[in-house]
């Protein structure tokens, strides 16, 4: 029931990975008095602003009180030089008046430190106003709230910013519930290919890999950036020693893993080695069209990445053709652990991995959406109805970017990037 838990719907709004998160809090957890949290939190950030500037200008008067403090020797000096200047002109000869020169000289650094100090008095005066208004403010809560009722309520922000702070990590996984509409970033290469980012690491690698075409290929280009990306520049080219088959390949932690061309066999090639790792058959998996996705084009095997790790979608003679999905270790190879999904693969226009689950559109053509969900944590499935706009109608790739949280698309010669929105139901136990 969405009234167990907090609802939360996370998603990628831009393709800068800027993310929205919209929390749906349960009815029997509603407190009214929460409404004044934010003109507390308002508050208390004020008082830390105003501590930071303190601190700045405790600083700063105190460097500049140590310089006040190494010139007052040489002020006393020009001081009983004029003076004896004044009681007696004829002392002040062409020497004497040079020398009290060079004092005066000596001395007008100490001007901008004197107007640091009338600029200093004034932020004083002005930060004497802000703790003033700040009292009064704490005062009026106070005194309409009590003061039970306001330690009360500080103490409650504080124990639901904890709860957050510990519902936002469990917020790695959700169930799909929308698609945005597609953000088209680059139209280039055939009608078929396959374009990818690293899926494992850190957001500060933004490196693109292209591969165009989908057989017997062992081009693989490198950009730096996505920007470099669309613009076509700035990359370097890998030539993988095995052609290969299809567009399911997938970037998994500086390695491509990728199906060898007229076989079932696994191919995982290093980059920065320019090197194959490793590459292992997948028994009785179905290769050279046997079992493809609707569009056909080598599409047998295809790997994916999502939360949990490295998949493979593939079907076999002994599933008749139904879609498997197996648990893929990512140094070996091996396989894991499989599950029979039950749904036709070559009645699938594309399938992706999010948390865990398998979608599968129900068409590669115009008109598609994501029709079928496999749970392999459950091991059961649902029929699924989430609209997936197919702009330009004939996809030939589709894979989920965990690091991202975006899909990747090669549809018809263009490369094409999907938000998704994910579900979720946080559990909360007591009042809030």
């Amino acid at each position: 029931s969405p009234d167990e838990g907090w609802q939360v719907y996370t998603s990628a709004q831009a393709p800068d990975g800027k993310c929205l998160c919209t929390a749906v809090i349960p009815v029997q957890g509603t407190c009214s008095r929460d409404l004044r949290s934010h003109q507390l939190r308002q508050l208390m950030e004020k008082v830390q602003n105003i501590s930071q500037s303190m601190e700045v200008l405790d600083l700063r008067t105190y460097r500049d009180l140590q310089y006040v403090r190494n010139t007052e020797s040489l002020m006393k000096g020009l001081d009983s030089r004029l003076k004896v200047a004044a009681e007696s002109q004829k002392s002040l000869n062409a020497k004497s008046f040079q020398e009290l020169k060079d004092k005066m000289t000596e001395l007008l650094p100490l001007m901008p430190v004197l107007d640091q100090y009338k600029s200093d008095t004034r932020l004083i005066m002005h930060l004497k106003e802000e703790v003033k208004n700040l009292s009064g403010s704490l005062l009026a809560i106070q005194e309409e709230m009590g003061a039970y009722d306001y330690e009360e309520l500080q103490q409650r922000v504080l124990m639901l910013e904890a709860r957050l702070h510990a519902c936002m990590q469990k917020l790695g996984c959700g169930k799909l519930t929308g698609v945005s509409n597609p953000i088209t970033i680059r139209a280039s290469g055939s009608r078929f290919g396959s374009w990818m980012t690293d899926t494992m690491t850190p957001s500060a690698d933004s490196r693109v890999w292209y591969m165009d075409g989908y057989y017997k290929g062992r081009r693989v280009l490198e950009f730096r950036t996505l920007n470099d990306f669309v613009t076509g520049q700035n990359f370097v080219q890998h030539l993988l020693p095995h052609p290969w088959a299809g567009t399911g390949h997938v970037v998994f932690n500086g390695s491509l893993y990728y199906n060898k061309y007229q076989s079932n066999i696994a191919v995982k090639y290093h980059f920065r080695s320019r090197s194959v790792l490793v590459q292992r058959s997948l028994a009785g998996a179905g290769y050279n069209n046997t079992f493809p996705y609707s569009w056909g084009g080598f599409s047998d095997i295809d790997f994916m990445v999502d939360e949990s790790g490295l998949w493979a979608v593939y079907t076999t003679n002994q599933n008749a053709g139904n879609i498997v999905v197996s648990r893929v270790d990512p140094q070996t190879l091996e396989v894991l652990h499989s599950w029979d999904t039950g749904y036709p693969k070559r009645s699938a226009g594309e399938s992706f991995m999010i948390c865990g689950t398998l979608y599968v559109t129900n068409s590669h053509l115009a008109g598609a959406k994501i029709y079928f969900a496999y749970y392999t944590n459950t091991s059961s499935y649902e029929y699924t109805d989430i609209p997936f706009h197919n702009q330009y109608s004939h996809i030939s790739m589709l894979d989920y970017n965990p690091r991202e949280r975006v899909l990747y698309t090669w549809n018809n010669g263009h490369q094409v990037i999907y938000n998704v929105t994910l579900f979720h139901v946080i559990k909360t136990s007591g009042e809030l």
